[in-house]
């Protein structure tokens, strides 16, 4: 296998086997104790997607794994969270932590269940693996009861309530997540507010006037300057102004819309230009959207 192909991982019984625990206690969700983790040996630089979620809490760890352009190395008890289908990437040194659970659970299991639904609004499990959540030690003991249930329930034969419980067990634990989560958006507000201050003078070094934008910038743009991931930005930005990533984006667009309207003589389809759009229909929509007025009724105010 080439280091530049990416191993496909579809499904629990597939990743059992790669990592040599053998047959999961269900074909949809299982969970295990990194105690219980065989040593294995990779490829230098090996990258791999799952098809299924994965949460881990690891609490001592020797390993890095990459996500993205970011190395994170856990030497701290911490949570991290995979999607399906994320490229994944592990270092040469694979050494399970010293203790820990990774659970993992199929789409599939929460077919018919809200939570099937509900799960995407998790944006966590498409942060990058440098914004992992750090527990501290209170959290870490809920968590660690929340792990055990699961475990214990997985291990009980199964009859019609199993799949009932366990997914009522995952709503609650992703439930606590969220919370713990918002709890370090607050406790890291200082470091926080300093991301939000360099976004804002992307944000306005993107919009100075000037000249044509090659096109409208997108929260994955900024996101990439950061470091960060497109999530984790808009969650922290909300956290910290109410605001989504996406919703600063357009109000800086109307802040400069309307600066142009009303102090210069450039057509609103030269503004529209200037800003990024494509067509100056698509502008017009969008101002009206945003503020209830076509740009031609909005200048008016100032003739």
């Amino acid at each position: 296998m080439s280091l530049t192909d990416i191993l496909h991982i579809k499904n629990l019984h597939q990743y059992y086997t790669a990592v040599g625990l053998g047959k999961p206690s269900h074909p949809l969700i299982s969970i295990y104790n990194f105690r219980d983790m065989p040593a294995i040996s990779v490829e230098a630089g090996i990258k791999f997607t799952l098809g299924f979620y994965v949460i881990t809490i690891k609490y001592k760890c020797n390993c890095k794994s990459t996500y993205g352009q970011t190395t994170y190395d856990y030497d701290e008890g911490i949570m991290g969270f995979f999607g399906p289908n994320q490229v994944i990437g592990i270092d040469t040194e694979i050494l399970p932590p010293g203790n820990g659970w990774c659970l993992t659970f199929h789409p599939d299991f929460l077919q018919g269940y809200d939570l099937g639904k509900k799960i995407k609004n998790y944006h966590f499990f498409n942060y990058s693996v440098s914004e992992a959540l750090i527990l501290s030690e209170d959290e870490e003991r809920d968590m660690e009861e929340l792990f055990q249930k699961i475990k214990k329930e997985t291990g009980r034969p199964i009859d019609n309530f199993s799949q009932d419980i366990l997914v009522a067990q995952l709503e609650l634990l992703l439930t606590f997540s969220n919370r713990y989560y918002n709890r370090q958006f607050i406790t890291r507000k200082p470091i926080n507010n300093q991301l939000l201050t360099r976004f804002e003078t992307l944000l306005n070094d993107h919009f100075e006037i000037g000249g044509r934008n090659e096109a409208l910038p997108t929260v994955s743009y900024f996101a990439e300057k950061l470091h960060l991931s497109s999530k984790y930005l808009s969650d922290m930005l909300k956290q910290l102004t109410g605001l989504t990533a996406q919703q600063h984006i357009h109000e800086k667009i109307i802040e400069i819309a309307k600066q142009q309207l009303s102090t210069t003589n450039l057509t609103v389809s030269e503004i529209a230009y200037r800003l990024g759009f494509n067509y100056s229909q698509s502008f017009n929509k969008f101002f009206k959207v945003k503020t209830t007025q076509t740009p031609l009724a909005f200048r008016a105010l100032f003739n």
